[in-house]
């Protein structure tokens, strides 16, 4: 049994490369202009319709929608009239006020210091996190995304929080939580699971615990980063096996991902990936989201297509334009906006100018 657990984590269950993807539909051309929302933003059919066809008519192309199966169902009834493309915005890891998982706790994960995720919440109280390496949080988790695959007409399964709770956060969230970040600190240090620890043990013959620091560990952390590949890469074997896509939220290029949040998501076997490229988090220019961008394309060698996220909340209208000018020179396939409800009239329309030319206003 001890075997077969490190085989599934730690043997990089990578489903080879040459597992057939699901590449996006468009022409050679398209570029997607895409915006992550909740279902809140519309209650009945006609207010639906209305959104709908407001969006469509200023380009937007795909909605990352955060709803029930059946909710998700009933807006792609409507979508498909406006040739909007629907994916299923799915949290994966990061569960809060799950009442099934909450009836398991040893599926949570655990820090360095011994606190599990069901009773110890790391930054936020919304922050409940499983384990990738617990059996069943990985089947219970490829439940969830199979359910969501099986909706006809879904362009794709979108993973979230699909990671480790942060190590580090971004320069600009420290302040708000009064914390100086210099070092990993044991409390926000996670995938201590006593399943991971007597894997790491088996290969490497010594508990992590029992290092002096662990965080400081390659061996470690690569074994970690394993567990989540290999969940991803099993939960994209079934939704292709239903003739879906799967795409994923990540953190803004892969080195900074493995670092802060022990996501290696160069390694899945994803269609589309969106990298949340949200400059400001890390006190970083809007220069910063053309040089992520390449470096996430470069890693993942065209195995799938880059998506730039942007968080409109931080950017003008000319600051969106120059934050798409910049996507496109880094090599993405498109952009997507963090939250619809955020946009302003200038912003939509700046997406509608590069829908309709493929230029990006206030361009030199």
């Amino acid at each position: 049994m001890k075997n077969k657990l490190l085989l599934i984590v730690i043997s990089l269950t990578f489903l080879s490369c040459s597992d057939q993807q699901i590449k996006y539909q468009g022409t050679p051309e398209s570029f997607m202009i895409a915006a992550w929302t909740g279902a809140g933003i519309a209650e009945s059919e006609t207010e639906w319709r209305e959104k709908l066809q407001m969006f469509s008519e200023h380009g937007l192309t795909d909605l990352f929608l955060s709803a029930s199966v059946e909710k998700t169902t009933e807006v792609i009834g409507y979508a498909s009239d406006y040739d909007i493309d629907i994916h299923a915005w799915v949290w994966t890891l990061n569960r809060p006020g799950d009442t099934t998982a909450a009836k398991h706790p040893n599926w949570y994960a655990v820090n360095r210091n011994g606190d599990n995720s069901y009773d110890y919440r790391a930054y936020v109280d919304y922050y409940q996190w499983l384990s990738p390496f617990s059996p069943g949080a990985r089947d219970y988790i490829k439940s969830i995304m199979n359910s969501y695959a099986d909706i006809p007409g879904l362009a794709s399964v979108h993973l979230d929080y699909v990671r480790y709770v942060d190590v580090i956060l971004g320069a600009d969230l420290q302040p708000k939580y009064d914390l100086v970040q210099d070092r990993q600190f044991p409390e926000y240090d996670y995938g201590y699971h006593p399943i991971a620890r007597e894997g790491f043990k088996e290969l490497f013959g010594v508990d992590p615990m029992e290092m002096d620091h662990p965080e400081l560990s390659t061996e470690w952390l690569q074994y970690r980063l394993n567990a989540v590949t290999s969940l991803v890469n099993e939960i994209a074997q079934d939704v292709h096996a239903k003739d879906k896509r799967l795409s994923a939220a990540v953190f803004p290029f892969p080195v900074m991902s493995r670092n802060m949040v022990r996501q290696d998501w160069a390694s899945w076997n994803l269609d589309i990936a969106l990298p949340m490229l949200y400059h400001n988090f890390y006190r970083q220019k809007l220069a910063w989201i053309g040089f992520a961008t390449e470096q996430g394309v470069r890693e993942s060698h065209g195995r799938f297509d880059v998506i730039a996220g942007l968080f409109i909340p931080s950017l003008t209208a000319e600051e969106l334009a120059t934050a798409v000018q910049e996507a496109k020179d880094g090599g993405a396939k498109g952009v997507s906006v963090f939250d619809i409800g955020a946009m302003r009239p200038e912003h939509w329309e700046v997406l509608k100018q590069i829908s309709e030319t493929s230029s990006v206003p206030f361009e030199n």
